[in-house]
């Protein structure tokens, strides 16, 4: 289901926030289209946290890559990068209006993004919002065979360690379908929605506990 935005609505980071909350997201025509219209599918696709599935032989390639993950060092890379047409898509949704408010909400702590670097270069990534016990996915890119999906895989690990309790992908994609994405129905997803925004999910509980391994191996060591 879609409706147009009023035009007299100003798009706020608060206004974005609360639609979230509502079980509600926003999109626009095309980049160079200023207005943005509410969506909500009858269908809505998720990853379930327990349910993200990732071969041994894409988990290898991976761990060969050479690339190494970061978490919130370049949004406005992240977000060009998502808005860039290429051969994964060949138009975009993200327009001024978009990178505007997302940015704010990233220089406020709600949106986050997951990067991909292959030494200075960065070759993947994802944005989203992490709002409650939920993380709202945005959008990804990929500019090296697998950046995408070690993105993917690096959030669920963050999520979960994070005790978040819904990944919302909005669609699935058959690249999404191929991680544990599947669609439930728009009322289980509220459902899910509303036990999730009770949780406050710790986004920063991953890199804690990484620095007191890393620091508890260096002592034994």
């Amino acid at each position: 289901m879609s409706k147009p935005s009023p035009f007299d609505i100003e798009i706020t980071p608060e206004l974005i926030v609360r639609a979230y909350r509502a079980g509600i997201f926003p999109m626009s025509e095309d980049a160079e289209d200023e207005d943005l219209f509410w969506v909500s599918p009858e269908m809505r696709g998720i990853i379930p946290l327990d349910g993200f599935h990732l071969s041994a032989s894409l988990r290898k390639a991976i761990r060969k890559s050479g690339f190494t993950v970061k978490v919130d060092t370049d949004f406005e890379a992240i977000i060009e990068g998502c808005a860039t047409v290429g051969e994964d898509r060949d138009t975009t949704w993200i327009n001024r209006t978009i990178r505007t408010v997302y940015g704010e909400l990233f220089r406020r702590g709600v949106a986050h993004t997951v990067e991909v670097w292959d030494g200075t270069e960065l070759v993947g990534g994802l944005y989203g919002l992490a709002i409650g016990g939920a993380f709202f996915g945005e959008s990804m890119f990929h500019r090296r065979t697998n950046a995408s999906k070690m993105a993917m895989a690096h959030l669920v690990e963050r999520l979960n360690a994070g005790g978040f309790m819904l990944l919302d992908t909005q669609f699935v994609t058959p690249h999404l379908a191929s991680l544990g994405g599947i669609e439930i129905p728009r009322e289980e997803y509220e459902e899910r929605l509303a036990e999730a925004l009770l949780v406050a999910g710790d986004w920063s509980a991953w890199d804690r506990r990484h620095y007191l391994m890393r620091k508890a191996i260096s002592v034994t060591g």
